[in-house]
């Protein structure tokens, strides 16, 4: 008799959604956005207060698409900004919850990921996975150094796709991505850029650090008028935060991220729009081409992903500028749910073994 297809039940926190996905031997069965109610958020003082009533919609919707949890493989959740690690696919282990609780790394929903899987998994006796999380740390020592002696440079990318496009990338051109020199950018609300030689992501920017500006983020900044903005007055420590992050980019040049919207505005004739758009594309450029010297140049291909590489504008731009340094592939979306089922299926078939997060044991369940 047929065996039946592995189930992975796949949990991707984001600001004002929920997202769930069950795949079946890596085909997608069912893919749902759960809304969380603005009242809801209200109500939420932390982050971690999101977890009771977060956890209460996925398991309605699991209930009412008539999936039973105990017939899952397996169980896996986004990987958040916690302890900088290795890529790979991690168990879920009591040290990775405790740094999801606590308040050592950024506060970002995504940590709910790992705590809403576990919750999920715990009482069925499932594994229970994150994969490739933003905290992706493969750094060759001299890119971790600064020009300030006690703030090293870190690693802050969106991991989980740069490294699902190089991945593909290299089964598609049929040879190991261990054996390959790539340089990814993922093109969404933020903006990262990483360099990977044989495997591993020895250095990136990001745009909430040294990296481009994106559609809501200011990417890199002259230290000496980022010092004097802190010092105005003109904002405390988390308004001036909210502004680098949500309200700098384009959204703060154009009063909109909507890159639909501004590409409108540019077929209309708005130079303003033109100007800053070229722009972020000219910057994502420049960092790409940046990146190459740690690979001496010798760059297989630049890949352009994210939702952002939908864009034929802002591909054809950046594309020009790059493509001296040999192919352009593009793969638009994020793919984060399939990047995570993908992993957990390495990790179920043997193909890959599952690491260990710091502070855990090689044997915990």
């Amino acid at each position: 008799m047929p065996t039946a297809p592995a189930r992975i039940l796949i949990i991707n926190p984001g600001s004002t959604t929920t997202k769930v996905a069950v795949f079946a031997d890596g085909r997608e069965e069912l893919s749902r956005e759960i809304p969380v109610r603005r009242e809801d958020l209200a109500a939420a003082r932390t982050t971690l207060d999101q977890l009771p009533f977060r956890l209460r919609l996925v398991e309605a919707e699991l209930a009412a698409a008539g999936l039973a949890i105990s017939d899952l493989a397996a169980v896996v959740g986004r990987g958040a900004p916690l302890a900088p690690v290795p890529a790979g696919t991690y168990r879920i282990n009591p040290a990775m919850l405790a740094d999801a609780r606590g308040d050592r790394y950024i506060d970002h929903v995504s940590r709910l990921g790992c705590l809403i899987a576990e919750a999920l998994a715990r009482p069925h006796g499932l594994p229970a996975f994150i994969a490739d999380p933003v905290s992706v740390d493969e750094y060759d020592p001299i890119s971790r150094v600064s020009g300030l002696p006690g703030m090293p440079r870190r690693s802050l990318t969106h991991a989980l796709n740069i490294k699902a496009a190089a991945r593909r990338f290299a089964a598609e051109s049929g040879r190991p991505y261990e054996e390959l020199n790539l340089v990814v950018a993922h093109l969404g609300g933020g903006i990262s850029v990483a360099v990977h030689h044989r495997g591993r992501m020895i250095d990136s920017v990001d745009a909430n650090g040294e990296g481009p500006m994106s559609p809501e983020r200011s990417g890199a900044l002259r230290v000496d008028d980022l010092v004097d903005l802190c010092f105005s007055g003109q904002h405390d420590r988390a308004g001036l935060k909210r502004l680098l992050t949500r309200g700098s980019g384009l959204a703060g040049h154009l009063g909109t991220a909507d890159a639909i919207e501004i590409e409108k505005r540019i077929a209309a004739g708005d130079e303003k729009a033109r100007v800053a758009y070229e722009a972020m594309a000219y910057m994502v450029a420049k960092h790409i081409a940046g990146l190459a010297a740690a690979v001496s140049g010798r760059v297989d291909a630049v890949i352009l992903t994210g939702g952002l590489a939908r864009s034929g504008m802002l591909v054809e731009q950046i594309s020009a500028r790059v493509g001296f340094l040999g192919r352009v592939a593009v793969y638009p979306g994020e793919n984060e749910m399939l990047s995570l089922c993908l992993a957990a299926m390495r990790v179920l078939s043997g193909a890959e073994k599952p690491r260990v997060y710091p502070g855990g044991e090689e044997d915990e369940a």
